[in-house]
């Protein structure tokens, strides 16, 4: 069950950086200096409930902007006739974000408090542009969801949440924002932690943090505010400093995810003959010595040697970049998969997955497409739709199409066996996006799998008071 927050708890507990996460690299120290945390979130939630403001508005009040980026915030914040500075504008980087209040594209910044580093991820709140939410939320430990206090979850809202949920997101910090505009009444607040603890349950969210804020004033933002007396959990950012960090890579371990995959991205010819196999490590480390199995062929061999352009290494971490020489002359090409022979992945040329449709085309059986899998592309056909999720009641739902921005479950067919592991055991192997061969566009981003959904235990009518 879902530990929710609502104020009188505290956040949990941190957790270090995992020993097999690719974060180690990212936020390196110079030599003599302690290595930080680094936090990757993702701002969610419904188009014009405040994530960009509140972004701003942390950035802004930890000392993460430069003069000319605060002069060119208050320059754009004249051209709308704003007083002062809007600071919807500092992660606003496009010119048609700023002529129409919106985000459209995911904008990425990058943060550090003498706790934590952080990488955040401000994604696009409006329906057309759900896809790029998706993408924000891929490789996040954590989501952070706005939500207009006074207005509670809507639709857009639930959406958001289902969609990390789904990416493999387990915790959340919620901002009810907005709380100036009904002078913190403290049950727009309760209603909004109400929502969000059975949202949460249904997801199988780990922990949800719910804090009172006003993005627009800086409360409870950075700083603590007296306007709500009867609150005394944590602010925004002690929040997110004290958030559980790397579960990106946590899920990769070897004792909580797959064994090692390399999926081949580049056969590399070396000096006097002999090829190495480049790639990224994801699942679990790699060593010399380790045995790894070439798929789909089935062809085995022995790691010799695991090079990145620092020299040799003794182990590859997940998240690693690296080349590998094998002891036996197979044949390996770009898309194939080393994986490790003790843990392998299922080769499928069918497979049962959850989808988030994209096009404004409705996803059919027998309709083609192209699937693109770790590194390798393939023809795809839809055998069927199975069912829609319901993001109001989060139920799955017998269904034959799937509408634009529908989350649901299908059955696919391909053309080239693929090796694949379940989302929640990789979320490398377990995931892909469909391609429309006619424009190249991505349509769908999809998790192998169906997703886990708790059982309802409750009367389905009473669900109504929650949509």
């Amino acid at each position: 069950m879902a530990a929710i927050a609502d104020g009188t708890d505290a956040v949990a507990e941190a957790g270090g950086v995992s020993e097999y996460g690719s974060d180690a690299d990212v936020s390196r120290e110079p030599a003599g200096q302690p290595v930080m945390d680094l936090l990757r979130f993702a701002a969610v939630g419904s188009v014009d409930d405040g994530k960009s403001t509140l972004i701003g508005r942390l950035l802004h009040d930890t000392k993460q902007l430069f003069d000319d980026q605060i002069e060119a915030v208050e320059l754009a914040s004249r051209g709308r006739g704003i007083d002062g500075m809007d600071l919807s504008f500092v992660t606003d980087g496009l010119r048609a974000e700023r002529e129409q209040g919106i985000t459209i594209d995911v904008a990425y910044r990058y943060a550090a408090t003498p706790a934590r580093k952080f990488v955040i991820a401000d994604c696009p709140g409006h329906v057309q542009y759900t896809r790029n939410m998706a993408t924000g939320a891929s490789t996040a430990d954590l989501a952070l969801v706005v939500v207009d206090a006074p207005k509670g979850l809507r639709e857009q809202t639930r959406r958001h949440v289902c969609i990390a949920a789904l990416l493999g997101v387990r915790h959340l910090i919620v901002a009810a924002n907005k709380m100036d505009q009904i002078d913190w009444d403290q049950s727009a607040y309760d209603r909004v932690v109400s929502e969000m603890a059975h949202l949460s349950e249904r997801l199988g969210v780990v922990s949800c943090t719910v804090i009172p804020v006003s993005a627009l004033h800086g409360d409870n933002v950075a700083d603590r505010t007296d306007a709500a007396p009867w609150y005394d959990g944590p602010t925004i950012l002690e929040a997110l400093e004290q958030a559980p960090v790397g579960e990106w890579a946590g899920v990769q371990g070897t004792h909580q995810g797959s064994g090692a995959r390399l999926p081949v991205q580049w056969v590399l010819r070396q000096p006097g003959g002999g090829r190495t196999y480049a790639g990224m490590i994801n699942g679990g480390p790699l060593r010399a010595g380790d045995e790894v199995v070439v798929l789909p062929s089935g062809q085995r061999s022995r790691v010799t040697a695991v090079e990145t352009l620092d020299g040799p290494l003794r182990e590859a971490a997940v998240g690693l970049s690296v080349s590998v020489q094998l002891a036996d002359d197979v044949d390996v090409s770009r898309g194939d998969l080393l994986a490790a022979a003790g843990d392998l992945p299922d080769l499928v040329t069918q497979l049962v997955a959850t989808v988030c449709w994209f096009d404004g085309k409705p996803l059919i059986a027998g309709a083609q497409y192209r699937i693109k899998h770790t590194t390798r592309v393939t023809p795809a056909r839809i055998v069927s739709v199975d069912a829609r999720l319901d993001v109001n009641r989060l139920e799955l739902l017998p269904a034959d199409s799937l509408e634009e921005n529908d989350i649901g479950t299908v059955t696919i067919s391909v053309a080239t066996p693929l090796a694949t592991d379940p989302y929640h055991r990789n979320r490398i192997t377990g995931s892909f996006v469909l391609i429309d061969p006619n424009t190249n566009g991505t349509v769908a981003a999809g998790m192998v799998g169906l997703p886990d959904l708790t059982p309802l235990d409750e009367d389905p009518a009473s669900l109504d008071d929650h949509a």
